[in-house]
């Protein structure tokens, strides 16, 4: 698998990372490791978490992996702070203390004293950026992180935070991208090329709806169709979404390739992106998405695909 550079900064990760979210609540140990395996094989080594999946289960489940058969050297980690749990439910907070704190609980789980990436998972309107700023600062300069970044936070708020940064510098922004959701041209994805960051884009497959299986039903083991997951899909079961996952179809059918393959290929192609994270439910279908590092779409497709998912964007960005 390529391996690509973080930015400007001197982290590389594989093109494709595996994400966790699903782990210890909906994908079991046996399917954890059986994806992880796969995933090694494929020749990657990013794998994606947070302190707020499962409320730490994904951690957990990744450090009983580390204390078997899976050595820290051969994956690089990344997970998230900065959603606090409380008894109505999570909330934002990336306020200095709380993303320490949960940092420390994050190595506990992961029976690690490092991760390779840091993230702030959300941007907070409340703590300041100065205060965020030096939680990430102390969590490099004390060795239990080395590198770190944002997730999830608007254009300015991404620039602001890494212009103040001197040393160590902000590396990653993590945000959702996928064809059928481009936000993070408007702002987010200028700002890090401008600034040296590199994107890690999370659900490139569309939170699944572009491998087009919700093209004529909800399946009933489906994210969609559970209880705790609908709301996360919902969004991209509208009219848009649908002629985007007909495009994407009608190319792959010209490619005798799959939709997903066609899906992620676009994403992994689109300037700034160093890595895209793939998540599964079981290792069966985290294969196809291993499938697709050989395709790189030809320019006529890759340009139609543009075409037809293009976000609007009107002022300021365009007159």
């Amino acid at each position: 698998m390529q391996r690509r550079r973080v930015g400007t900064s001197g982290l590389t990760v594989s093109a494709l990372a595996l994400g966790t979210m699903t782990w210890s609540r909906d994908t079991g140990a046996d399917e954890a490791g059986a994806q992880l395996d796969a995933f090694l094989d494929a020749g990657g080594t990013l794998v994606d978490t947070a302190a707020s999946y499962a409320d730490g289960g994904s951690e957990a489940l990744i450090g009983t992996m580390l204390g078997g058969t899976i050595a820290r050297d051969d994956i690089q980690i990344c997970t998230k702070a900065g959603i606090r749990r409380t008894d109505g439910g999570g909330v934002i907070d990336a306020s200095r203390d709380t993303l320490l704190g949960t940092l420390d609980a994050s190595l506990e789980r992961l029976g690690t004293d490092h991760v390779d990436l840091w993230l702030v998972h959300a941007y907070d309107p409340v703590a300041p950026i100065e205060e965020t700023l030096h939680a990430l600062e102390i969590a490099v300069n004390s060795g239990r992180a080395r590198y770190v970044g944002v997730s999830n936070h608007p254009g300015w708020a991404t620039a602001r935070i890494a212009t103040l940064a001197s040393r160590p510098a902000i590396s990653a922004v993590q945000a959702e991208y996928s064809l059928v959701q481009r936000g993070i041209e408007r702002e987010v994805v200028p700002a890090s090329a401008a600034l040296g960051l590199g994107v890690l884009a999370w659900s490139p497959l569309g939170r699944g709806v572009l491998t087009s299986k919700y093209r004529e039903a909800i399946p009933a083991d489906s994210r969609a169709a559970s209880d705790h997951l609908a709301g996360f899909i919902a969004p991209y079961l509208d009219d848009r979404a649908a002629a985007i996952v007909d495009a994407v179809v009608t190319a792959a059918q010209g490619l005798d390739r799959e939709p997903l393959e066609v899906a992620l290929a676009w994403t992994m192609a689109r300037p700034g992106i160093a890595s895209a994270i793939v998540g599964a439910r079981t290792a069966a279908q985290l294969r196809p998405s291993l499938a697709s590092l050989d395709l790189e779409l030809p320019a006529s497709i890759a340009d139609a695909l543009d075409d037809v998912s293009a976000p609007p964007i009107g002022y300021p960005e365009r007159r």
